[in-house]
């Protein structure tokens, strides 16, 4: 986010002029306020549609019969910065009234939160990362900034880059897994995509990346929790994805709930100031997360709403969402000195520098063009067909016993699960502003293509069994194409679980559909890596869905059916039971790595290794590596790996190069993903994949958090999953 000096001159002129009560306006993000519908504050109502307190429907009720005060005084007395909201016409009223009514004319920001796209809702983070596509990362949240502007909004609450090794928070499904190499990468593509196709003011947002930080470690993977670790591994793991997104030049960022270490990252002014404002150099704001600021009260951190408010400010904490404290005690702070003059006038110049680079000042208007288009009409052509491609490019095959996929032709396939006729469930966790119309569900994907699919719900994820249409289901088909998983209620926020095995009745429905001698194949619907050993040892074929968005029906239908092959790769681990969690495969060397040996770092009673590792996903070919070679240059390593397409068709490989710094001064992960290349072989092919991996990438941050290059000796690795690797050494003295 790179101003003018004539913007940063105008910026010094307006808050030259501002008084303490505009100043104070300025760090107000406002809702709006339901009056008659529902006594909750917007941003709460969202989240309970989100979570699965209330339905869509509901939501869409409550907004309809209540009144809603879009604080339209506070906004002409200078009182309000931004406001949240998804509704063009009211964001134009709204913009007219701070232009035109207010004292000093500063226009608003509307922020919303559009995860994985707004009305084009693409595959959730966890399942787009495993597409290994940097230029899809960036091409989807362009859609999203273009859609957000035709629907008033500027300010996208996204991306979402919480690195997440545990698989029983919820929300692992909204970020891009595990590693924090593909995180990074992950983070600077939607930067990219969100903010820097400036060829007009309809086609960029800002974006605001979250949550900072180290919210994905929460404590057992219970939400809200606290998170402890090393200063190390905060540098080396959780903050490396934010660090990209500033390098790209995020316009904001968002301060998470957790405490890390015993300071509440709401009020902590070593990762708010010391490392992301003076160290990493974020020249944007940060807004807290809802109630984020209130709830240092219960923290225990601050005595009362005033003192939170203090510590936040002074901690480098620019704007507060939803709680009204800094508009309540602000003024008397300031007044009394608690909070200088300086540490305000920061806040705002920040919040001043993301409107005038958005050029709100100008153009603050969404044209009418652009709410009719998105207002009434189908998605566009062009929206949908993208919305497939990354649907397409997310799917992982999982086993494929016996090549029993793709399906013949002619195959009858016996459609069962109440997930596969569902055209909501397909969207997952934190998609609000979707119409049904424009979702396609997997028997509709199915039946387009002239499939010869009977469906039969049978059960869910909720709910009793249908004997009946079990047995009728595995009279009828040759094969049966099983929908399990989870609702997209059952991941997100608020929704972590202790047990990640398939939720409800559905391993008994599997059970008893294998029994009837019939090839099952499942298809899985979930928001999280599932726990799947049994799974595993006995359905011969297994493809991971996710929740993929708008289009998922027509994906999985192109996928079992041949039209597509898979090249989806996990970004997450999986786990073969519960208990197991956290889990990831750039874990720590340990002084007596698991083996089966008793007195080793194992379980007597589960596997202690993944059961489907990072990186890994089958094809409907095959694909060989050889002749790994490392050749030591000045400032890097050249790397090259020879890989073949060893199987009759076509296919898509994701080529992973990964490092071990054998011996250093700090414990180091047994493997770390250092960069990743696509490749389409065709049936027969090879390729040559070269690397550079330079030496300055094969540091680490120590416990003072200062990034060291220690001379010795490093293993490398190159496969097509994290476990799957071909091996060389090489001794390195910088």
């Amino acid at each position: 986010m790179n101003l003018t000096q004539e913007q940063k001159d105008r910026v010094e002129s307006i808050l030259a002029q501002m008084t303490l009560e505009e100043k104070i306006g300025q760090v107000n993000l406002e809702s709006p306020s339901i009056v008659g519908g529902f006594d909750v504050p917007f941003e709460e109502l969202i989240e309970m549609m989100t979570d699965g307190r209330i339905s869509q429907e509901e939501f869409g009720q409550i907004m309809a019969t209540s009144t809603r005060d879009y604080h339209e005084d506070d906004i002409r007395a200078g009182r309000v910065g931004a406001m949240m909201g998804d509704d063009p016409v009211k964001a134009n009223e709204l913009q007219k009234i701070a232009l035109e009514e207010s004292r000093l004319g500063i226009p608003l920001l509307m922020g919303f939160d559009v995860i994985h796209g707004l009305r084009t809702v693409y595959p959730i983070a966890i399942a787009e990362a495993g597409s290994f596509d940097d230029d899809l990362f960036e091409r989807t949240a362009h859609m999203a900034a273009e859609e957000s502007r035709a629907h008033g909004i500027t300010w996208n609450f996204a991306p979402m880059i919480d690195v997440a090794r545990d698989s029983r928070w919820g929300r692992v499904s909204e970020g891009p897994g595990e590693d924090p190499r593909l995180g990074a990468r992950f983070a600077r593509a939607k930067i990219r995509g969100l903010q820097n196709d400036q060829s007009s003011k309809e086609k960029y947002v800002a974006a605001c990346m979250k949550h900072y930080v180290a919210y994905g470690a929460c404590e057992s993977g219970r939400d809200y929790n606290t998170t402890m670790m090393s200063n190390s591994m905060l540098h080396n793991v959780y903050l490396q994805t934010f660090r990209a997104a500033v390098e790209e030049g995020a316009a904001s960022a968002m301060a998470s709930f957790n405490d890390l270490n015993g300071v509440p990252c709401t009020v902590n002014p070593y990762t708010l100031r010391t490392v992301l404002k003076d160290g990493y150099g974020m020249n944007g704001f940060v807004v807290s997360d809802a109630n984020g600021i209130k709830e240092c009260v219960t923290h225990g951190i601050a005595r009362d709403d005033e003192d939170a408010g203090v510590q936040a400010m002074n901690a480098g904490l620019d704007m507060d969402m939803g709680t009204h404290i800094y508009k309540d005690y602000l003024r008397k702070a300031v007044e009394e000195g608690r909070v200088s003059m300086a540490v305000l006038d920061d806040a705002v110049r920040r919040i001043l520098n993301v409107k005038m680079w958005l050029g709100l000042f100008e153009n603050p208007y969404v044209p009418e063009e652009s709410i009719a288009e998105y207002a009434d009409r189908d998605v566009p052509q062009a929206h949908s067909d993208l919305a497939l491609e990354a649907a397409e490019k997310s799917i992982v095959l999982l086993k494929n016993e016996e090549s029993l996929l793709p399906l013949q032709p002619d195959t009858k396939i016996s459609l069962v699960g109440s997930l596969a006729d569902s055209r909501t469930e397909i969207i997952g966790a934190w998609a609000m502003s979707w119409q049904e119309r424009d979702c396609v569900s997997i028997r509709q994907g199915l039946e387009k293509r002239g499939a010869n699919v009977k469906y039969f719900a049978c059960g869910g994820p909720e709910g009793d069994l249908n004997k009946e249409e079990i047995e009728e289901a595995a009279q009828w088909g040759d094969v049966i194409v099983a929908v399990l998983g989870e609702l997209d209620s059952m991941s997100g926020e608020a929704s972590s679980k202790a047990d990640i095995t398939l939720p409800g009745k559905q391993r008994k429905l599997l059970k008893k559909l294998l029994k009837t001698g019939k090839k099952v194949v499942l298809v899985l619907m979930n928001g999280r890596p599932l726990a799947l050993g049994w799974e595993d040892e006995n359905v011969p074929a297994i493809l991971e869905g996710w929740h993929l968005g708008v289009r998922m029906g027509d994906a999985v239908a192109e996928v079992l059916l041949g039209e597509k092959v898979p090249e989806g790769k996990l970004s997450s681990s999986f786990p073969a039971v519960n208990g197991i969690e956290p889990l990831y495969y750039n874990h720590p060397s340990t002084g007596r790595p698991g083996s089966k040996s008793k007195f080793t770092s194992r379980y007597l009673d589960a596997p202690f290794a993944a059961l489907y590792p990072f990186g890994y996903g089958l094809s409907y070919t095959t694909f060989s590596y050889s002749d790994l070679t490392v050749k030591e240059q000045k400032d890097c390593l050249e790397i090259s790996v020879k890989v073949a397409n060893t199987g009759e068709r076509e296919g898509t490989e994701t080529v992973q190069l990964y490092m071990q710094d054998v011996t250093a001064s700090l414990v180091r992960p047994v493997k770390e993903l250092k960069d990743y290349r696509k490749i389409t072989l065709a049936a027969g092919a090879q390729e040559t994949v070269q690397f550079t991996l330079p030496k300055q990438d094969m540091g680490f941050f120590n416990n003072d958090a200062q990034y060291v290059l220690e001379d010795g000796l490093f293993r490398i690795f190159a496969g097509g999953n994290s476990r799957d690797c071909l091996e060389a050494e090489i001794c390195i003295a910088f």
